[in-house]
């Protein structure tokens, strides 16, 4: 949940980055349409409908429920709770500008994936490699909470991370071809993370930070 308000464009390039406003217009537009907080549910989704043999078995009813309480406890509550903390004066902005702003939220963030990942957990059903991801993204979130003692590490290319890690493994580990999946996820972080380059306040090391920090999260998570 990182600073992505869409400022009005100039004419002069106003931004720190200094690119041409397409550009920025179209890095603010990825920055929203793949936020952190819509990673998880965009893999569910692609698990769901578009892998052939990930949840062989579910019916319709079935694959709606895993997609509504994984996007609930992945994205809807976090994005409340701050929405919630705003409202009370916890935080200044919904875009949690600094690292004290960002701790509660957190905090927050960290129960609900954890909750998601635990029910998941214990369902007989649930592919595991369905649990292994959401246990690192889990993870992924508490690693990114513990950066954000010394840094504000980039929350949007943690995310990405950890899906490009996690396409590698179905790659490494499955016996389907998801080559072109891994593709695609591979193209849609450098996207991000050219994105937060442009019109974030991140550093590039924040940024590598959060890519490599996702990506480590999903590795562990694989192996537990």
């Amino acid at each position: 949940m990182e600073n992505i308000s869409l400022p009005t464009p100039s004419l002069n390039g106003g931004d720190r980055s200094g690119q041409p406003v397409v550009f920025r217009l179209l890095a603010h537009l990825f920055s929203y349409v793949f936020h952190p907080i819509l990673i998880p549910t965009y893999v569910t989704a692609f698990l769901l409908y578009i892998h052939p043999l990930a949840f062989a078995g579910y019916g319709d009813r079935d694959k709606f429920f895993v997609m509504a309480a994984v996007f609930f406890s992945s994205g809807f509550l976090p994005a409340f709770s701050v929405l919630l903390m705003k409202g009370l004066g916890f935080v200044e902005s919904m875009f949690l500008r600094t690292q004290r702003e960002r701790i509660i939220p957190y905090a927050a963030a960290i129960i609900f994936y954890f909750w998601i990942w635990y029910v998941f957990k214990n369902q007989q059903r649930t592919p595991l490699f369905f649990v292994h991801f959401l246990l690192g993204s889990f993870l992924a979130v508490c690693s990114a909470w513990m950066w954000n003692i010394r840094l504000k590490v980039s929350m949007h290319a943690t995310a990405v991370g950890g899906m490009v890690m996690f396409f590698l493994l179905m790659i490494l580990f499955s016996q389907e071809p998801t080559g072109q999946y891994f593709a695609v996820s591979l193209l849609i972080a450098g996207i991000v993370c050219t994105s937060r380059l442009i019109v974030s306040d991140h550093s590039k090391e924040e940024i590598y930070l959060g890519f490599f920090t996702g990506a480590a999260c999903q590795l562990v998570a694989w192996w537990l």
